[in-house]
């Protein structure tokens, strides 16, 4: 499955919760402040802006598959020269010029389906030594709302929610030593005004773009009215590893 475009301009004005649990893993990185840094999923730039204050000598490489992601990240992020941006798919082979010294990800691993080839990838991106760190949805991520998914009918999805153990086996194949995974929970509430628009851009919105606006926008009214509260049960899978 090809990634989709995202509506960046409301992803940027909901991204609260991806952003605290991006600065989060960008305070994971051990850096010295002069490396190059791979954002990988660097969606509209917020956690980019993070990283960026931990490497005044460094440089980022800000990469995303979306076109619409990265023209906010363009926007928000100026003319800074420490900055290259790159579009790319994480599910195949990295179009980078040279190693980097660190890959960091938030929020974007659970939207890559194969991840022994991902991992690869990244491997292959980094330098000997260089740090990983990911926070992605996990096994158990969004539970409750998969259930009402799957009451309504909708039994495909485009998500992989790994468990610890699965990506531990994955990275030491991909050739990573040292790595540490482990599984966190961070419910999130969403005023009730915002709950519908969030699940239509943020968690619902690839189905919403393979049924089409109409019948997108009736099956997150559905999911909506059958929560039972406004609160996303993300389940984090964390990853902190050396190549």
């Amino acid at each position: 499955m090809a990634p989709r475009e995202w509506d960046a301009t409301t992803y940027d004005q909901m991204a609260a919760p991806m952003t605290t649990r991006g600065t989060d893993a960008v305070a994971r990185l051990t850096l010295r402040g002069d490396e190059t840094v791979l954002d990988a999923g660097c969606g509209t730039g917020q956690v980019t802006t993070a990283l960026l204050e931990r490497l005044p000598r460094g440089r980022v490489i800000a990469l995303d598959a979306s076109r619409r992601m990265l023209a906010v990240a363009r926007e928000r992020l100026g003319d800074d020269a420490r900055i290259t941006f790159v579009r790319a798919d994480l599910g195949q082979p990295l179009p980078l010029a040279e190693p980097v010294d660190a890959v960091v990800s938030t929020s974007t691993f659970h939207w890559v389906r194969d991840h022994d080839a991902l991992f690869r990838h990244l491997a292959a991106a980094l330098r000997p030594g260089g740090q990983l760190v990911v926070d992605c949805g996990g096994a158990g991520n969004i539970a409750s709302i998969l259930r009402i998914l799957e009451d309504l009918g909708e039994t495909e999805h485009p998500w992989t929610y790994a468990t610890p153990e699965e990506t531990r086996a994955r990275l030491d194949a991909a050739g990573f030593a040292a790595a540490e995974t482990w599984r966190s929970e961070r419910p999130t509430p969403l005023a009730p005004d915002e709950l519908e628009r969030y699940l239509a851009t943020v968690v619902l919105g690839t189905h919403v773009a393979e049924l089409g606006e109409e019948r997108g926008a009736v099956l997150v009214r559905e999911v909506a009215e059958r929560m039972d509260e406004p609160l996303i049960d993300y389940v984090r899978l964390n990853v902190d590893a050396r190549r």
